[in-house]
């Protein structure tokens, strides 16, 4: 089962059971303990799970961190977990100061819905003030999955995520920075668009005009952009519909087609002699037919790139189409009687021999 499944899982259970979890210790086993398992840890084994892991920090002993989870015997993954109605990223100076003892590179602050994975990008050894990396398990977005691979058992790679984690983190930040600015553009970003066209000295009056304008230029911008997305989309989904219809009205005309097919006695006996000629090469069960309107073909294995004769008896004169040249170069033969099908014994056994 895949990760996004398994996080989906993870979702129904929190939405299905959070109203009924009265503490942290309960959020720990009812969420948190399923999430590390989803990563691929054994949550039963001590020596890759560690709960109430003691972590000493200068004079004070005996301070626990809630889980560390260890890697090749060294600490990967250290993790605080807070109930589930408080924030979580409202205690982040505890798990700052285990961070600061732990040999762990990484270090997960948890209300059980809400993730928050911190690394030490600004000052070796330090804790950032602010997290790399979220992934809310109520509010699952498919980037998210990919960045949450690299920390489970089978995929975690420590220099792939700290090459990603600056990334992720300023593309974040740049993030927050340009919705401020969509919901309410700065002095700054006013001057730096505006400058580039509008050579006059931005006046007060003129600059509160400017800001409206940039806002409904950003946002009419984003709304066309997805607009088009969605255009896009719902072509494709068009195309999809027209072809299914063409599929669809395709087999109707078959099932038409099918009905009316008249499959005869002469058609029937003459497939019996063609299999009473091959059942000495051949197992008669591998020998089949299907009639159509303009023949009745016969078939190895009922495969139609597989034919070995066909009968065409819908007209006057009646004739057998042979294959022995290969199944794109039928032959017809007249035939005046049935039994003149075993005329063709030679003819029926090469092409026998050329799908062997």
């Amino acid at each position: 089962m895949d990760l996004k499944i398994k996080l989906e899982q993870l979702h129904q259970k929190v939405v299905g059971l959070k109203d009924q979890i009265g503490t942290e210790e309960a959020t720990k086993n009812a969420f948190v303990m399923p999430f590390i398992q989803i990563l691929g840890y054994d949550i039963f084994n001590p020596t890759e799970v560690i709960p109430e892991h003691i972590c000493d920090i200068g004079t004070k002993k005996g301070e626990k961190i809630d889980y560390v989870i260890r890697k090749d015997d060294e600490p990967i993954l250290i993790i605080e977990c807070k109930h589930w109605k408080e924030s979580a990223d409202a205690h982040n100076s505890q798990l700052h100061r285990y961070y600061h003892v732990s040999k762990s590179r990484f270090g997960v602050l948890t209300n059980g819905i809400v993730y928050n994975f911190y690394t030490d990008l600004e000052k070796p050894n330090i804790m950032d003030e602010k997290p790399f990396f979220t992934i809310n398990i109520e509010d699952i977005k498919d980037s998210s999955i990919k960045i949450l691979e690299s920390f489970t058992k089978k995929g975690y790679n420590l220099e792939s995520i700290l090459d990603s984690a600056e990334a992720l983190k300023y593309i974040k930040a740049i993030r927050k920075e340009f919705e401020k600015e969509i919901e309410n553009p700065s002095d700054e970003i006013v001057r730096l668009l505006v400058g580039r066209f509008f050579e006059k000295p931005l006046t007060a009056n003129r600059m509160i005009a400017f800001k409206e304008y940039t806002k409904k230029a950003l946002t009419t911008s984003i709304n066309e952009s997805i607009s088009f997305r969605l255009k896009s989309a719902l072509s494709i989904n068009e195309q999809i519909e027209k072809q299914e219809e063409k599929i669809t009205n395709s087999a109707s005309i078959d099932e038409n087609n099918d009905s009316k097919i008249v499959t005869t006695e002469e058609e029937l006996e003459g497939y019996q002699i063609v299999k009473a000629i091959l059942r000495e090469k051949v197992p008669s069960s591998r020998i089949a037919y299907r009639d159509t309107l303009s023949y009745f073909g016969i078939l190895l294995d009922d495969n139609n790139r597989k034919p070995l004769c066909r009968l065409h008896f819908n007209t006057a004169n009646k004739y057998l189409e042979t294959f022995h040249n290969g199944k794109d170069a039928g032959e017809k033969v007249l035939l005046n009687d049935l039994d003149e099908i075993y005329n063709y014994k030679k003819e029926l056994l090469k092409t026998l021999e050329n799908y062997s």
